[in-house]
């Protein structure tokens, strides 16, 4: 065909598909203008309001963006967000009846761009029986079982490594050394791969560019950080598949081929090759970010808590005292004995949110408190909101570790708590996360009086980071068992 015939198509073709457009949005709008939607703003053409809405705020607030909307339209409202018609809910009985309804009402449905970095086969992305037998595939490594008897001893040998390094009174950034230690016990656990080796740190170094990306814009060209990103995350695939490699090659029965997620996917799944990488990736991602935030987050809110550290101190004095002489580590029934500090972990969960909201789309029109929610459409469901809300929670903005005593608001408070989201899709991880956070506090307050070395916040970006990467200075106990 001749570049004058092509040419003259296209200039056909142009109007017809401005046409189109103009006719299929203009549908959608007769349709929604006969629904009793929720309220909604304005916003921007085209972008719609997603810079706004993920400009950068403090971790402890839900952003101007949210706080404007909120007090027009009420905490049920719609916008066009990541390219889309979205309702957005500060609702927390509509938040619950979302997470419980994944798969009959609602889908998890994240922008392709996620997918693009984390991979087609990301548990995060997936929905229905993929997702099912993936989730499946974690719980079952993340067991009770193997809480008790492997993971524990683990997240106590990764403590250790990490506090004995640090130097009195040399500042340094704690939100990097609680990355340290999370990617450190996310490797082993996943590849069996020792921290402090030049492979793993490579590995991690790879994987901080790959995070990057993750929150950057998608624009695809040299030199961008979703592009490094991209060229991360295949090498990041390159050690986990030559890892997997060797497993295959040398059927090795050696006991810790069997005790990492490699292994594990290896002998006890029908996962293809490039969805075991997609798994070990995502859930590197997810065990790694997460958790390292929260432990950042936690030592910043009980440096200025100085009565809730003395509280911490004298649990896990008891606990310690309580042990048999020459008894190694701590065991499950310390754990359990760790009632207050589990009352800090919730609290740092609640005002930090590390998980601030997830992707939704609406599987069949429906209603809500009146409202009319169309199929097709996007919904946020925002954990933060709930969570800082003056009516669901008192003093919302003040670090109280109280609030969780056992007591008629402590219920309600948990009623309304979903830092792991919720419903089918509930974070498989989120056990060995709290132990992580327990086992690096007990350690860390029987060794350590820390403070600020220079001021800083965490903000969200929309993950969650310190802007200076939290400095402190550390000090020893000297009468700890260091």
């Amino acid at each position: 065909m001749s570049g004058f015939i092509k040419e003259e198509l296209h200039l056909l073709l142009l109007p017809a598909l401005v046409a189109l457009f103009f006719y299929v949005n203009l549908v959608r709008w007769k349709r929604t203008k006969r629904l009793n939607l929720p309220p909604a703003g304005s916003g921007w053409p085209f972008i719609g309001d997603t810079f706004a809405y993920l400009k950068p705020h403090l971790a402890t607030s839900t952003g101007l963006f949210m706080e404007q909307h909120i007090s027009r339209y009420g905490k049920i409202y719609r916008s066009n967000l990541f390219g889309e018609p979205t309702i957005v809910s500060a609702d927390a009985s509509f938040n619950r009846f979302i997470l419980q309804n994944e798969g009959k009402l609602f889908q998890c449905s994240y922008p392709k761009s996620i997918g693009g970095i984390l991979g087609k086969w990301s548990m995060l992305v997936q929905v229905g029986e993929m997702h099912r037998e993936m989730r499946m595939i974690a719980l079952n490594f993340m067991s009770n079982v193997r809480l008790r008897s492997h993971l524990l001893p683990e997240v106590e040998r990764h403590t250790l490594l990490v506090l004995r390094s640090w130097r009195e009174n040399s500042p340094f950034s704690a939100q990097e050394e609680a990355k340290k230690f999370t990617f450190n016990l996310m490797a082993k656990n996943i590849m069996s791969m020792d921290p402090c080796e030049p492979e793993t740190e490579k590995l991690r170094l790879e994987y901080i560019t790959f995070m990057k990306g993750v929150v950057s814009a998608p624009l695809n060209f040299p030199g961008t950080p979703y592009w490094k990103a991209l060229r991360s995350r295949s090498n990041i695939l390159r050690v986990i598949e030559q890892k997997m490699e060797e497993r295959i090659q040398e059927k090795s029965e050696r006991q810790e081929g069997a005790e990492d997620l490699l292994g594990w996917s290896l002998k006890e799944s029908n996962l293809s090759k490039e969805q075991i990488l997609d798994l070990l990736l995502s859930l590197l991602f997810a065990g790694h970010e997460t958790s390292s935030m929260a432990l950042a987050l936690v030592i910043f809110f009980l440096e200025s808590c100085p009565k809730a550290v003395q509280q911490l101190r004298e649990e896990h004095g008891e606990i310690d005292r309580k042990k048999q002489r020459g008894q190694p580590g701590l065991n499950w029934e310390d754990y359990k004995q760790m009632e207050f500090t589990q009352r800090v972990i919730n609290e740092t969960l609640r005002l930090g949110n590390v998980v601030r909201f997830v992707h939704r789309k609406v599987l069949q029109d429906l209603q809500y408190k009146g409202y009319d929610i169309p199929c097709g459409w996007k919904i946020l469901p925002v954990f933060a909101a709930v969570h800082l809300d003056s009516s669901v929670y008192d003093h919302p903005h003040q670090f109280n570790p109280w609030r969780w005593q056992n007591n008629s608001s402590a219920t309600a408070a948990t009623n309304n708590f979903m830092p792991y989201g919720g419903g089918p899709r509930l974070c498989a991880g989120s056990e060995l996360a709290k132990l992580e956070m327990a086992v690096f506090l007990h350690h860390l307050v029987l060794r350590y009086r820390w403070e600020l070395a220079e001021p800083d916040q965490a903000f969200a970006f929309p993950f969650v980071e310190f802007r200076k990467g939290l400095p402190i200075k550390v000090y020893c106990i000297h009468d700890s068992p260091m």
